[in-house]
């Protein structure tokens, strides 16, 4: 009978032990609401429960405000989580600001996402080992093919405006990268900059009968007011192109982008790799590879182009 009861309480302890470990509570700094931000959130979220993890998480977000990014960073250190997650970069460097200054009985793990480049935003030194307690998954795309797509849409492309924040670090790597290709493509870059979203629409004006098309990049300023762009689009016959595919249901003619509910799910394997013990200095940055294509074919018409049909054909997703 002592046995039967030792075998009852050990299975009990077996299991209250199991259940602990696998309860873990994520601090979350997410930089604005918007579909593409909101999909990681989601993504990381399922992932969890998919897996019959239970996780208490603690949403913060920032509403485009980089002070109110500061103070979500410093208020996640103090409520001591297993794990520190911030999404996009502006809240990523906010995080790693307040990491660094934390006292050492205080410091967490930290894992970033939808982060374009982790290196020149500053928060890792290397891909492959980015040191300290920060690694994550980034969203960089490949810039080339975006910018093929978009002359497959519109030959003969002369000009090409990017709208975007000049303060964001991911947006001026991304526009070094089509610097870089302009002259190979045979195209010139025309920028316009909003440091606001109260700045954007003025920022898309600016770029009318200067341009042949626009293309807006992962930038969460001129993403939280892309309605305001698409109306300029719309007014003048000019597309829109973005790098993101949810921006597309909105409104953008086209992006061969992917999707932003599988990153935020990728960004739920390796939080749990981190949370049971993986080492964030040594773990590298993951990417994403499986690029969509999607297209808007109304409101590309609206903006004067009509979708090719090879393009229509190889889509993933055609809105009509």
């Amino acid at each position: 009978m002592r046995y039967i009861v030792y075998l009852i309480i050990t299975c009990l302890f077996t299991v209250v032990q199991t259940v602990y470990a696998e309860s873990y509570t994520i601090s979350v700094n997410q930089f604005v609401q918007h579909p593409a931000l909101d999909a990681v959130e989601k993504g990381l979220e399922d992932y969890f429960r998919d897996n019959d993890i239970k996780v208490d998480f603690k949403l913060h977000n920032a509403q485009a405000n980089m002070g109110t990014a500061l103070q979500i960073a410093q208020q996640m250190i103090g409520e001591e989580s297993d794990l520190l997650v911030a999404i996009a970069t502006p809240s990523a460097q906010a995080c790693a600001q307040a990491l660094s200054r934390a006292p050492r009985n205080m410091q967490r793990p930290f894992l970033f996402t939808a982060v374009t480049d982790p290196i020149a935003a500053g928060l890792v030194r290397d891909l492959q080992k980015p040191g300290g307690k920060i690694t994550g998954v980034s969203d960089l795309l490949p810039i080339r093919e975006h910018i093929a797509m978009i002359m497959e849409f519109k030959p003969g492309i002369k000009k090409l405006g990017i709208l975007y924040n000049a303060g964001e670090a991911n947006s001026k790597s991304t526009v070094a990268s089509i610097q870089e290709l302009s002259s190979s493509m045979g195209f010139t870059l025309v920028k316009a900059t909003a440091s606001k979203t109260a700045d954007v629409y003025q920022a898309a004006q600016s770029l009318v009968g200067k341009v042949d098309a626009v293309f807006i990049p992962t930038d969460n300023t001129i993403i939280s007011a892309l309605e305001s762009v698409l109306k300029i689009g719309i007014e003048n016959t000019l597309p829109i192109f973005a790098a993101d595919v949810d921006s597309v249901e909105r409104g953008a003619v086209a992006a061969m982008g992917f999707d932003y509910y599988k990153h935020g799910y990728q960004t739920g394997a390796l939080a749990l790799r981190i949370l049971q013990g993986a080492d964030p200095a040594t773990t590298p940055v993951e990417f994403q590879k499986d690029l969509q294509l999607h297209i808007n074919k109304q409101y590309a018409i609206k903006m004067g182009i009509t979708p090719p049909e090879v393009l229509i054909q190889k889509a993933a997703k055609v809105y009509e």
